[in-house]
Formats: C-alpha cells, sequence, structure tokens
C-alpha cells in the first residue's frame, strides 16, 4: 500500500484493487479531485509489441472522449519512469459492480433492481457507441464497471487486454460479456418480474442486439423501483461503501517515480522539461515513429560504410573478410526469420476438459440460499468459456468466466434461493459451451432437498 505516495502529482490514498492487467489505486489530483492510477504489470510490458499497442488503445480512447463519447474513464495521461508505466484517470475508479457484489454484507444497504437496470442501459449505450466507432471494449465484466460519484456506471480498461495480452476483442464478445453482467445482476439484485425483466434483456441481446435488449429496460421502468432513472440506489450504495475502511491489496514494492523522472508517453510536448527519449536513453514509441527493425539496423551499418574512406580502402584490401560478413547476415537473418515465424503462430487456447456439481447433502430450511459449487477443470491456458446454469424450476443463467494462465481449475458457485412452505427437491446443472476438449458442451449436476 502506497497510502501517501505521488505519481505525476496524483496522492495515492492507500484503498487498492488489483485487475487482469495490474494494479488500480485511488488517489487524489494535484487540485484535490477524486483520480485514479493503473500501475501496468512489468511482465505484460516485456511483451513484444506490447508498448505499442498500448498507446494505440489509450490514445484511441482519448480521441472518443474528444468526440463527445461518454460512458468511458477520462484518460489523462499515461506516464513511465524506471520502467514502470502507470495510467492515470480523471475519475475515482473504485467501488467496481465487483466490490458492490461481494460487500453487500457490509454495507448495510442492497443494490436494487433499478441500480441492475441503470448499469445495464449504460454499459449498453457506451459498448453501442465503442462499436459504431470500430472499436470493442474486450473485457466487460463486474470488475470493469465503475460507478461513478454521481451513480454514472464507467467502463474501465477499454482495450487493455487486447493490447498487452493479445486477448481477442470484438463486438460478439462484448455481447455476450454484457449478457453475463446481466445474468449476474439479476440473479444478485433482483427477484420476481424484475429479475425477468433483466433476463429478457439478456436474452435479447443475443438475439437482436445491445439496442435492442436496452430498450427492453427501458420499456420496462414500470417495473422497476422509484428513482431508477435518477440512479438514487446506486448513490445511496456508494455513500454506504465508501463509509468502509480502505482493503488494501497485497502488492509487490513499486518504485513511485518523483514527478521530474516522468516522462508521459502520450503527448511528449505536454512535459516540455523532460529530456527527448534519445538522449535520456529511453525508448520512444506510440503513433508516428518507426519501429526500428533489424533492415533499418543493417541499412544504416552499410551507409556508415560507405561514408568511411578507410573502411572502403579495408574492404577492398580483404574481400574475403566481406564475404564472411556476408555469410554472417544470412544467418543473422535466417535466425530471426525463425524467430518471427514463431511469434506469428497461434497461441494455445483455453481447453476445459473436466467439470463437477456439487451440492449440500443436508435438507435445507425455510427460506435458505442454498450454494450449489461446481469445479471447471482447464488445461492451464488463458481464455474466456461460456457457460450456463440450468435449474430445474426452469431458471437458465448464462454467464462468461475468464480463466488467467496457470489456473487449472475455477469455481462456478451457484445461490439458489427457495422461499415458503412446503418440500422441493432442485437440480442444477453446468454446461460450458465452447473450448472444451471435445468441441461440444459437458455439463455436470447435482441435487438438494428442501423442507419447511
Amino acid at each position: 500500500m502506497h497510502d501517501g505516495g505521488t505519481v505525476a502529482g496524483h496522492r495515492l490514498t492507500g484503498r487498492t484493487r488489483v485487475s487482469e492487467v495490474g494494479t488500480w489505486h485511488d488517489a487524489e489530483g494535484p487540485g484535490g479531485a477524486p483520480s485514479g492510477l493503473l500501475r501496468f504489470n512489468d511482465h505484460l510490458l516485456a511483451a513484444p509489441g506490447a508498448r505499442e499497442r498500448l498507446v494505440a488503445a489509450i490514445s484511441a480512447d482519448r480521441r472518443l472522449a474528444q468526440s463527445g463519447q461518454y460512458g468511458l474513464l477520462p484518460v489523462a495521461d499515461l506516464v513511465a519512469a524506471h520502467g514502470e508505466v502507470w495510467l492515470i484517470v480523471g475519475r475515482r475508479t473504485v467501488p467496481t459492480v465487483a466490490d458492490l457484489l461481494t460487500g453487500g454484507g457490509q454495507l448495510g444497504w442492497q443494490p436494487d433492481a433499478g441500480s441492475a437496470a441503470t448499469i445495464l442501459i449504460e454499459t449498453a449505450q457506451t459498448l453501442l457507441g465503442l462499436h459504431a466507432a470500430g472499436l470493442a471494449h474486450g473485457a466487460v465484466h463486474p470488475g470493469t464497471v465503475v460507478i461513478g460519484e454521481d451513480g454514472s456506471a464507467l467502463l474501465a480498461e477499454r482495450g487493455l487486454l487486447e493490447a498487452l495480452r493479445t486477448e481477442p476483442a470484438s463486438p460478439e464478445r462484448d455481447i455476450a460479456a454484457w449478457q453475463g453482467l446481466a445474468r449476474t445482476l439479476s440473479a444478485s439484485w433482483a427477484t420476481g418480474q424484475q429479475a425477468q425483466l433483466l433476463d429478457h434483456a439478456a436474452s435479447t441481446a443475443a438475439s437482436r442486439g445491445l439496442a435492442a435488449a436496452r430498450d427492453v429496460l427501458t420499456n420496462g421502468r414500470e417495473l422497476l423501483p422509484a428513482g431508477f432513472s435518477t440512479r438514487e440506489s446506486l448513490v445511496r450504495t456508494l455513500h454506504a461503501w465508501s463509509a468502509l475502511p480502505p482493503v488494501a491489496a497485497a502488492l509487490p514494492p513499486a518504485r513511485l517515480p518523483e514527478t521530474g523522472e516522468l516522462r508521459t508517453l502520450l503527448d511528449p510536448a505536454r512535459h516540455p522539461g523532460a529530456p527527448p527519449a534519445a538522449e535520456s536513453g529511453g525508448m520512444r514509441f506510440g503513433p508516428g515513429v518507426p519501429a526500428d527493425t533489424s533492415a533499418a539496423q543493417i541499412w544504416r551499418q552499410g551507409a556508415t560504410q560507405h561514408a568511411d574512406p578507410t573502411a572502403q580502402s579495408r574492404r577492398k584490401a580483404r574481400p574475403k573478410r566481406r564475404g564472411a560478413w556476408l555469410s554472417s547476415l544470412v544467418v543473422c537473418l535466417l535466425i530471426a526469420g525463425f524467430i518471427l515465424y514463431q511469434r506469428m503462430q497461434p497461441p494455445a487456447e483455453i481447453t476445459v476438459s473436466k467439470v463437477s456439481v456439487s451440492a449440500p447433502k443436508k435438507t435445507q430450511g425455510c427460506d435458505a440460499k442454498t450454494k450449489i459449487m461446481a469445479v471447471v477443470t482447464t488445461n492451464g491456458e488463458s481464455g474466456t468459456f461460456t457457460y450456463e446454469w440450468e435449474q430445474s424450476d426452469g431458471r437458465v443463467t448464462e454467464g462468461t468466466q475468464r480463466v488467467e494462465s496457470g489456473t487449472t481449475s475455477v469455481d462456478l458457485p451457484l445461490i439458489w434461493q427457495v422461499s415458503g412452505p412446503g418440500r422441493f427437491k432442485g437440480t442444477a446443472t453446468l454446461r460450458v459451451l465452447d473450448h472444451t476438449a471435445e468441441g461440444k458442451p459437458i455439463a455436470a449436476k447435482a441435487s438438494f432437498s428442501y423442507k419447511c
């Protein structure tokens, strides 16, 4: 926790959260305004071309903001120092929807179906704007939906997974991820007709797109709580969450750069005191900066030798040495070509090999919330698979699950609430719909008993 430290004039407050590409820090800007900083993981930046892709993605976000696109966390700058790269945004990056889902028991105030509908309408609208601009988000899930101070839903980390980990991004994947978000919020914050409305919006997104799904929610406003359109419930939830003590993530030590050592990566003219990259020994990258390829290096070497008459006389005197140099050059080019070929090979994809589901053996009592646990076994590669929970009462919940590289098992819990007197036997079936070993869905199920 870097409580009291500063980066580019932004004081870190101590509240942190870990994402798929780095660590977010809650902060205060130079004038005391709320801000957020993302320190990217070093190993992701080390991948070939990662920095260039990162700069391009963030520059695209800034152009969208300048053209009037709303709904993304506003980018203030991207800075580098001592090998670390920090993204600075002009809004707080906490809480996320994931924070509200996991911290509901501590808040004393539960978000309602109106909160869920607000989040879904605003994120759908943002995604529609991105898709119209020829872009995709690539990582829509509860951990990338930030609730602003006014209760608005802002998307974070657009394009970052695609830039740093070459995760595929497309409008189709965004729609599937939005469906999963809708199903999650329906199961967590809604019941009865309100839950049916959210589930109907999720199904509509799959068949008719996000615009139609958004319209399902706005046209069904009579089923939602009063104050839905003014975000009252979300603002109240935000106030309750802000009163909780900060939770710091377990982080490796970071070198907090001094202001004078920073180098902006988006617009060097904004920091006139910083030395040019070539003079400071740094790396220049971003739009307009050509890559220093092996061919360019060979061209420069040849040009230098032609400009030196002494070198020309040495080459005439020793023709055999020129032949040896050419042979070495051919070998180097062959090796470079082989490395390039290896890098162009498609990365290994995630494969799901097994699914198991377990339910409590003990009979559940009145108004019980039964936790059914599923474990999905994978081959350890990174990626995203699609799944669905089918309950014997007719309810189906779809979702997507992202898996980190090196993870071979993933837990997918389902909470099933049964209310009222009587006896009931419930069976829950989990199906993994894609990325399976045999190319077809695999499933497992478990049952429990209820008596009240």
